[in-house]
């Protein structure tokens, strides 16, 4: 296996950051993509990109405060 090393950005694995698990991707300058070392998931930075932004959307009311609740 070639030598591999981090990219210019350290970007989580989308696969499995949908199961909650926080793992860095690696970067082959040859094949020009970035692998997970855990899942065997491989992609293009762009796809890489997406992929997290969709994984994203379940954290969007993170930073909100939710005071008033309509239960009743």
């Amino acid at each position: 296996m070639a030598q591999a090393g981090k990219g210019k950005l350290n970007y989580r694995c989308p696969s499995c950051f949908m199961r909650d698990l926080d793992i860095d991707m690696f970067y082959d300058k040859d094949k020009k993509e970035y692998y997970c070392i855990r899942c065997q998931y491989t992609g293009s930075e762009e796809d890489v990109l997406a992929k997290n932004e969709m994984v994203r959307t379940r954290y969007g009311a993170m930073n909100t405060r939710y005071t008033k609740f309509d239960f009743d």
